[in-house]
């Protein structure tokens, strides 16, 4: 896991983020400069949610990148993983191509930040995401979530518990 301790991350009903058992709020982002996605399409199978703060900073950078290398853990369990920020599509693009990401990064941009509101992972202050995780169910109800501060990389640790233990 890579993260500094667990005594940095800040739970998160603190930051006012959704928490397990509440229903996941649909949505419809842009995927790619001319495709959308939306989270509802996806029922029947779990859906692992990254907000993260921006691409191109070097967290974020290392925690797409780690979800990445384990994508292959992850659908083991038939879970879907979506990146979600505030920065635009084009922007995705680069980013994930730079990566070589194989998951979607969706646009939360206009208007700006209004998923991440929902689920109570804006940072209205700042103008970006929190790095705030969620994993949905097969059924679109929230089955674990976590914040983490935006300085540290939650690492994939508490999505793979999470996923184990929907598989149970």
């Amino acid at each position: 896991m890579v993260q500094s301790s667990a005594s940095n991350v800040v739970p998160i009903q603190s930051v006012g983020t959704l928490p397990a058992g509440a229903v996941a709020p649909n949505f419809t982002l842009r995927a790619t400069p001319d495709q959308t996605l939306t989270l509802s399409d996806l029922l029947g199978r779990p859906v692992i949610l990254a907000f993260y703060p921006a691409d191109w900073s070097p967290v974020c950078g290392d925690q797409m990148a780690l979800y990445n290398e384990i994508l292959p853990e992850f659908r083991k369990f038939g879970a879907e993983l979506l990146g979600v920020s505030v920065d635009g599509a084009w922007c995705h693009d680069a980013f994930a191509q730079n990566l070589h990401l194989h998951f979607p990064l969706l646009a939360d941009f206009e208007p700006k930040g209004a998923v991440a509101r929902q689920y109570g992972a804006y940072r209205s202050a700042d103008g970006f995401c929190e790095r705030a995780l969620f994993v949905i169910d097969k059924k679109g109800t929230i089955a674990w979530s976590y914040c983490s501060p935006v300085a540290v990389n939650p690492g994939a640790d508490g999505i793979l518990q999470a996923l184990e233990n929907l598989s149970k």
